[in-house]
């Protein structure tokens, strides 16, 4: 049971952890691949020491240290062919005995570093994408293959050939110039995104939401508002993040389980994030709207404009659905997803009915890219016990449920199949 715990508190501190302590490694030995590899040590490491020696009192400066000596030892060994390696190796062991209560050190920076660095345009989209979730949202392969909706086995690949191309072509483990990060800007803002979309609603495991990830992504998002303060994107990003966190209190009860729109109670929605989001949206628009009558906003300003209106609304009726619905109109001309298709057939049954919400999912199930998205058949369970189909919609929620991999939303899915059985419960999304 001992064993049982440590094990379980080692890959809690590894989920708060393992960004911060890869991209400081990442700065300290100029190899990406390298800096994972040492960190994985240093996790290998603990999982010996800690069921013994107890888990210390400040678990990351004892995985810093750890990973630092290990990187020592990686160094040394090199430095018989590389002098820049011995250097490297001095260099770390000035700095390995420091008092590992002062914890990681230089954050933020190495953060945003790290993301720049896989971004490297030697990367394709794909790649820069991929890598980044993979070591600063340090998700798991499978639960990146899921946010994409590609296989895991491609997904793999696609991590270990970006670390291999970065090596080979001595990729700058600096950040950028304002010219090179202009060049990476809209990848880092995507990635960005993902990262706060897997905090938001978690692809896999027993958690509902990962709010640690929501926060690290508004973090980041605040600091590239200050490092590219006149681009309406990384306003209109960083206020959808303000907006969509804001509710984050009220979207699960004090056991965990998921609450939805319908049910939160607006009065815990976090009011400072609001103006905060709200602020950043109107300077986007106002941005856009001085960049000359043909200027057309933006996705993340869309999708801001779209918090912003349930942020403005007082309650799900009180909502402006025929606004969503336009501006997901609008949102799916400029990206050409489906899954913004999809968003836009709850709206349409909101606004117009529920037909009409039918209407457009029947177009989006028959996409490639939607087969086996458990969001098809819950938004039609949805449209279906609208209209009073409830063993239709009973279906549609049992076959979600089998399809979506995150323990909390199965239970959901489970307990709204129930209720539709029974012709009762709540319809809402979240």
């Amino acid at each position: 049971m001992v064993e049982q715990a440590t094990r379980a508190a080692i890959e809690a501190v590894w989920r708060l952890e393992s960004t911060r302590l890869i991209a400081a490694l990442v700065r300290m030995l100029r190899d990406v691949g390298l800096a994972e590899d040492v960190a994985q040590d240093a996790v290998v490491a603990a999982l010996a020491a800690w069921p013994v020696a107890g888990i210390p009192a400040n678990p990351g400066a004892w995985l810093m240290t750890t990973a630092k000596r290990r990187a020592i030892d990686v160094l040394r060994a090199r430095a018989r062919h590389d002098r820049a390696a011995a250097e490297l190796a001095h260099d770390l062991a000035e700095v390995v005995d420091e008092d590992p209560s002062a914890g990681i050190d230089h954050v933020e920076d190495d953060v945003l570093r790290l993301m720049f660095i896989c971004c490297h345009p030697a990367l394709t989209a794909e790649a820069q994408t991929t890598l980044t979730l993979r070591l600063v949202a340090g998700l798991s392969t499978r639960e990146i293959a899921r946010a994409h909706l590609a296989p895991e086995a491609t997904v793999a690949q696609r991590i270990s050939r970006a670390k291999r191309t970065l090596a080979e072509v001595g990729a700058a483990i600096e950040e950028p110039a304002a010219a090179e990060r202009a060049e990476r800007l809209g990848t880092v803002l995507g990635v960005v995104y993902l990262v706060f979309n897997e905090g938001y609603s978690a692809t896999e495991g027993e958690d509902w939401m990962r709010p640690a990830l929501c926060d690290e992504a508004v973090r980041l998002g605040r600091i590239l508002t200050a490092l590219v303060p006149e681009d309406p994107e990384v306003l209109g990003l960083s206020a959808l993040m303000e907006l969509q966190s804001s509710r984050l209190a009220a979207r699960a009860d004090a056991e965990g389980e998921p609450i939805l729109l319908d049910a939160q109670d607006r009065r815990r929605w976090d009011a400072s994030r609001i103006r905060r989001g709200v602020d950043l949206l109107d300077r986007a628009v106002a941005l856009v709207a001085h960049a000359g009558p043909a200027a057309e906003p933006g996705p993340y300003v869309l999708q801001a404009s779209l918090a912003a209106e349930h942020a403005r609304a007082a309650s799900v009726d009180d909502t402006d659905w025929e606004r969503i619905a336009s501006l997901y109109e609008r949102l799916a001309r400029r990206t050409g997803s489906p899954v913004v298709e999809l968003n836009r057939a709850v709206a349409l049954g909101r606004a117009r009915g529920p037909e009409a919400g039918l209407a457009l999912l029947d177009q989006v199930s028959d996409l490639p890219a939607m087969r086996g998205y458990h969001l098809v058949p819950s938004v039609r369970g949805d449209l279906y016990a609208q209209l009073g189909r409830w063993d239709e919609a009973a279906a549609e929620f049992g076959r979600a449920a089998g399809m979506a991999a995150n323990a909390r939303e199965r239970g959901l899915l489970e307990r709204r199949a129930r209720d539709a059985r029974a012709a009762g419960g709540p319809i809402a999304s979240s």
